[in-house]
């Protein structure tokens, strides 16, 4: 994926108040950050920020953070939240791969993965966010009853998504085709800017739900 490179950004994002810079130091000691016990939710590629950004400022309960890559999409975000004072709300500029570096077990209950990279090409299977890969490491960060939620336009992704979580343990508590026509589902449901976008052009979006289940902890 090529993205334009923003001038600045790399220093923006390494001076806010809202990135955290050494996320490995805080790994077991996230309620300092928040100065709360609270809840932590997280979404990986969170890109602009919208969708986790709405959901920090409708549940004050619940600490988001938000994960991207790289600097130049999160200081979008940034320049999104400036004028918020969002407490329970916090990025980090990082790869997926480092979650269990950042986080213990059971330190974050949710993951959101929002219309992810499809990775189209077999031979790049295992950099989709929901590959077994990646499933092993959200296994080292969530307690047994966390769980992921993901949605995407992507069929081939979504198909993909179906078939191998159960091979890596996990249940499929919930999926839908077409979100948007799935009451239950699309209840409550914050868009992200892609969604809005490709829903917009008559595209179906996908949903499932996730969870760990009865699994044992994975030894660190």
């Amino acid at each position: 994926m090529r993205l334009r490179r923003i001038k600045g950004a790399e220093e923006a994002v390494a001076a806010s108040s809202r990135c955290i810079s050494s996320p490995e130091a805080f790994k077991e000691n996230w309620r300092h950050v928040f100065k709360n016990g609270n809840p932590i939710h997280i979404e990986i590629g969170m890109g602009k920020g919208k969708f986790i950004t709405t959901l920090a400022r409708e549940n004050p309960d619940i600490n988001y953070i938000g994960i991207e890559r790289y600097e130049s999409v999160l200081l979008r975000a940034l320049q999104k939240t400036d004028e918020e004072s969002l407490s329970n709300l916090k990025f980090i500029r990082m790869d997926a791969m480092q979650i269990p570096d950042v986080f213990a077990q059971g330190e974050a209950e949710r993951i959101y993965l929002n219309f992810s990279d499809p990775w189209p090409k077999d031979r790049h299977a295992k950099r989709r966010l929901t590959s077994r890969i990646f499933l092993e490491r959200y296994d080292r960060i969530l307690p047994p009853s966390g769980r992921i939620e993901f949605k995407t336009d992507n069929r081939g992704l979504f198909e993909f998504s179906l078939q191998e979580l159960p091979k890596a343990g996990w249940n499929i508590d919930a999926f839908t085709w077409d979100l948007h026509h799935d009451a239950s589902l699309n209840a409550g449901n914050i868009m992200t800017e892609y969604e809005e976008k490709f829903s917009s052009l008559g595209n179906p979006i996908y949903k499932l739900i996730a969870s760990r289940g009865n699994k044992k902890a994975p030894s660190a």
